[in-house]
């Protein structure tokens, strides 16, 4: 090891910074955090510094460094931006046998400021020992989304109920066991969603037991995967994909975002084919969570887009509550806001939308709209999920019921995907148009004023603008860059 790896106690030691900018501040704060009691020198500071000493929070020393600032000092912070300075404070923090950090010098440092994953109590600290910072903070980044910021409320449940948990599971077996229950079993479920007494609760009726219980019931996460980019994964989705035993994935959920799954995790395909009785593949769907559950896994369902927007993951939830399965859910970008965001559409505007309605033709029982008049309000945006062919009679439809023919619309297809398309046209001409440029499923309509923003806001994949006058296909960014 180039470094020994140490956590130090800093309350209400003194920690003695050098410097007045920026990078000082940084370090300041990052030692305040720690409980240290700091005294910063420096002839001129900026202003967050001096809020912090006018606050009380550290001492401001407005001189420039001389050994005596050392005196009394556990710990020493060199961020000044001259070296011949740096070299001074290291040489005389060296003579005193105290550590001393030279921000970014490791040559001059006898100890280096980590990169750092903050799940408190719970520290975990990265070195490079100063040969490639850049790495160290690459590593630190994959660390945080891994690591359930839960993590740290389980750390502190764990340090509160230590003692007794030693004294309930004396041998160390069976102590590395209850730990291993407390972290994959109800307490760490119920402090993931932030329900701390249910988690206390389950904790206290366990160290009752004679054994330490075992996870022998799974659960199930429902998952919004978004419309496609990986990249609109949330840091939670992706944390479910890698706690997963088994997937169970709908047609639109993307390669890209199953390439981020846990690579051992049992993988299920359950979308929906045209022509099948989805009535007996829901039903299926329904049976697979509950008999993996029951058998102990950790189920992820796996929905395109929001599972709570037209993905009946309501249906499936309910499901899971008759029958005692516990779940969470992980929210996803619904496509109607992803879709129009990537083709540079807001679905409100103050000048041109005040609402935005999500409609579906897609019920129960085959019944269609029963109300159309909201859908000819002209202030709002209308964001239609259905199958290609329903939404270019969606449209047509739409301007019988009175919505006026010259209604701009935007037909996106493959939302945020490489493969992305946006046809803006209006509602009269919307299905030649789409028959012209062969778009196919999946798509997303966009109707009302916002869409002409489209023509000059439009930043990703393919435009096909025939709203404008020169209605021509614009190439990528990346396309014409390219070709430049």
């Amino acid at each position: 090891m180039n470094l020994f790896p140490l956590f130090a106690n800093l309350k209400q030691r003194a920690v003695l910074v050098i410097g007045g900018g920026e990078i000082a501040e940084r370090k300041v704060r990052l030692v305040l955090a720690a409980g240290a009691q700091v005294t910063l020198v420096a002839p001129y500071v900026v202003d967050s510094l001096e809020a912090l000493a006018r606050q009380g929070r550290i001492t401001l020393i407005r001189e420039r460094y001389q050994a005596l600032h050392l005196q009394g000092a556990w710990l020493i912070i060199a961020a000044t931006d001259k070296r011949e300075v740096n070299q001074v404070i290291a040489q005389d923090a060296q003579e005193a046998r105290i550590l001393v950090n030279v921000v970014d010098d490791p040559e001059l440092s006898s100890f280096q400021v980590p990169a750092i994953v903050d799940r408190s109590p719970l520290i975990i600290a990265i070195s490079s020992a100063g040969s490639a910072p850049m790495l160290a903070r690459r590593v630190r980044e994959q660390l945080e989304t891994m690591l359930d910021h839960s993590l740290g409320a389980i750390s502190r449940l764990a340090q509160e109920y230590r003692s007794a948990i030693r004294r309930a599971r004396p041998e160390l077996g069976a102590r590395r066991r209850f730990y291993d229950w407390l972290l994959d079993g109800p307490v760490g479920a119920a402090l993931r969603s932030h329900q701390d007494e249910q988690a206390r609760l389950s904790l206290e009726n366990a160290l009752q037991e004679p054994e330490a219980p075992r996870v022998s019931q799974g659960r199930v996460i429902l998952v919004g995967a978004g419309p496609g980019d990986p990249g609109l994964l949330t840091l939670h989705a992706l944390r479910a994909l890698n706690r997963a035993d088994v997937i169970l994935y709908d047609r639109l959920v993307s390669d890209q975002v199953m390439e981020l799954a846990r690579r051992d995790a049992h993988r299920i395909f359950v979308g929906k084919q045209l022509g099948e009785d989805h009535h007996q593949t829901q039903h299926r769907i329904h049976q697979l969570m509950i008999d993996y559950a029951r058998a102990g896994q950790t189920v992820v369902r796996l929905k395109g887009g929001d599972g709570f927007i037209f993905g009946r993951g309501g249906e499936e939830l309910e499901h899971l509550a008759e029958h005692g399965i516990a779940f969470e859910v992980v929210p996803g970008i619904t496509a109607a806001i992803a879709c129009a965001a990537y083709s540079g559409i807001p679905l409100t505007h103050r000048e041109h939308a005040q609402s935005v309605q999500f409609v579906t033709a897609h019920r129960k029982s085959g019944h269609g709209i029963e109300d159309w008049n909201p859908l000819l309000d002209t202030s709002q945006t209308v964001a239609v999920y259905m199958g290609l062919q329903q939404i270019l009679g969606f449209s047509h439809e739409l301007v019988q019921r009175g919505r006026s023919a010259s209604t701009p619309c935007a037909l996106i297809e493959n939302g945020s995907r490489p493969e992305q398309r946006t046809l803006l046209s209006t509602l009269d001409t919307i299905a030649q148009d789409a028959q012209q440029h062969q778009f196919a499923s999946p798509c997303i309509l966009v109707i009302g004023q916002v869409v002409t923003l489209g023509s000059t806001l439009s930043w990703y994949g393919e435009l096909i603008d025939q709203l404008s006058p020169r209605a021509v296909i614009e190439p990528t960014l990346d396309k014409a860059l390219a070709a430049a």
